[in-house]
């Protein structure tokens, strides 16, 4: 949790909603020793020095109050305009007089803001519904209520209005969400050593709760802190811290001498600035028991009491007149103790129990949740490895069809006759059968075999034709087609020689349908 500092500038004091640039010098620090009292040097030169509001919007803020400062007559203005009347929305109204510069620089500054908050809610969309959802910009900008999404083009009179309301009641609301963060914070820190205490063993949690129990008393056992700006308190900073004499004390000077950036009033800043030397009796960073976040809490609260009791007219800025007064009250002269947080705790037994069950229910979603997750993840999974089989088999499927392929491009396989090598077409052609018991005097060769001889012979002949060309273009292959033809060549001279020697006879005992007898029932001698 972050202590949100806020320092409010002369020129802006009228309108503290609007001009929450926050512009101050950084507070004079506790610790200095001044030995002699004098009017605190009023410096001009340089910017002034800007601090975060804390709002989602601090920067556009800041830039529209800095546009409208350059300009002579809103700034004549601003300072003759009461602050009801800025809340109002009659400042807003003189926005129409401006020069033309200083509007042309406004309409920048609101698309830059509305380009930021469509982006956000994008982003935020984005993340808890899915990019697939589609994102209604314009319904999701009306929860932005410092200026007219309806317009994101120009600035008008309405967008300073909308910003000066809003600025107003955020600013208002700030400390009170600042205490639920706190209660929040403690309610947490409870529930983990609940927690851890359920981990231990008897004896490792009775060690425990008495560490505890030690560590708190050891906390509480500190010096009297007195009340937040009472007489005492601011004392004991003349006397400590600015090293004067006690019985010398001056309100009028005290206050001079804290009002650090000289503009007549004290801010946030500057009141939290002078309750550091109570918070010191409390707190120690190098303490085990002391619990910063706690530390700031406790300022806040003191802060905030401050306020309560001297800022008037509620502009959360207290002026010398204010503090004056304040001064001469009982409440400043004879205040009440005061009760710091170890004394108040900052949660009800009821809210601790509402808490305890919000969190078993975000945990019991986060668990089912993740238990989604999980099945999603093994859903993917499953089809991952389906998807991963079915590539196998598609690979497989593919390295067979090529072995198919090549298995069909391969030249036929040659089949050897007697040491001679024939191609396996011509061997089935010329391929002659022997009857099984038949003698060699009982060959009856057809009456056709000098025909078929013939065609050999002719089907030969276009068959070289064919390979003359062929070895024009594929010379490698001309030896290879050469031995072919010698060797078709030799084939042929060998049935002729057969056909020459056979008997005489034979041809004479030849039936008349001897020609038809078929080509596989030869019978060789």
């Amino acid at each position: 949790m972050f202590r949100v500092k806020m320092c409010w500038s002369r020129v802006l004091l009228t309108g503290w909603v609007l001009l929450v640039q926050l512009q101050c010098l950084q507070a004079v620090p506790i610790g200095i020793d001044k030995t002699k009292i004098k009017e605190p040097e009023k410096t001009t030169d340089g910017p002034p020095v800007s601090t975060d509001t804390g709002l989602h919007y601090d920067r556009y803020l800041r830039e529209v109050i800095d546009f409208l400062e350059k300009d002579q007559h809103f700034r004549e203005k601003l300072h003759n305009t009461d602050m009801e009347d800025i809340k109002q929305g009659k400042l807003a109204k003189e926005l129409d007089f401006v020069s033309h510069h200083v509007r042309t620089k406004l309409d920048e500054l609101k698309r830059q803001e509305v380009n930021r908050l469509r982006t956000l809610i994008k982003a935020k969309q984005d993340l808890e519904g899915g990019n697939d959802i589609a994102v209604d910009h314009q319904a999701l900008l009306k929860q932005f209520e410092h200026l007219n999404h309806m317009n994101p083009h120009t600035f008008e009179v309405e967008d300073l209005d909308r910003l000066i309301k809003s600025a107003t009641k955020d600013l208002e609301n700030y400390d009170k969400e600042r205490h639920e963060d706190f209660k929040k914070y403690e309610m947490m820190k409870e529930h983990d050593r609940q927690e851890h205490l359920k981990t231990l063993d008897e004896g490792e949690r009775k060690k425990e709760e008495e560490h505890y129990e030690e560590m708190r008393k050891k906390h509480a056992d500190h010096p009297k802190v007195n009340h937040p700006g009472s007489q005492n308190q601011l004392k004991e900073v003349w006397e400590e811290a600015d090293g004067l004499d006690p019985d010398d004390f001056d309100p009028k000077t005290f206050f001079n001498l804290h009002d650090t950036n000289g503009d007549g009033f004290f801010d946030e800043q500057e009141l939290e600035a002078l309750f550091t030397k109570e918070l010191e009796k409390i707190y120690d960073p190098t303490n085990e028991e002391d619990d910063m976040v706690e530390m700031e809490e406790e300022r806040l609260r003191m802060r905030e009491h401050v306020m309560n009791e001297v800022d008037s007219n509620k502009d959360r800025l207290v002026s010398m007149d204010e503090f004056l007064v304040a001064t001469k009250k009982k409440e400043f002269l004879e205040p009440d103790s005061w009760e710091t947080l170890e004394q108040n705790q900052a949660y009800t037994d009821e809210e601790m129990k509402e808490f305890e069950e919000h969190l078993a229910q975000q945990e019991q979603d986060l668990s089912q949740r993740a238990d989604d997750l999980q099945k999603q993840r093994d859903e993917l999974q499953r089809q991952q490895e389906q998807l991963n089989a079915q590539k196998i088999e598609l690979q497989q499927a593919v390295e067979h069809m090529e072995r198919l392929k090549s298995q069909n491009a391969a030249p036929p396989p040659e089949v050897h006759i007697e040491g001679n090598p024939i191609s396996e077409m011509h061997a089935v052609d010329n391929q002659q059968h022997i009857a099984p018991g038949a003698h060699h005097d009982t060959y009856q060769p057809p009456q056709d075999d000098y025909q078929g001889l013939r065609t050999q012979e002719e089907h030969h002949a276009p068959q070289e034709e064919h390979h003359a060309p062929q070895e024009e273009h594929h010379a490698p292959q001309e030896e290879h087609h050469a031995q072919q033809e010698e060797h078709h060549a030799q084939q042929e001279e060998q049935h002729v020689q057969q056909h020459q020697d056979l008997p005489e006879q034979i041809h004479h005992n030849a039936q008349p349908g001897h020609h038809e007898v078929a080509h596989d029932q030869i019978i060789l001698p």
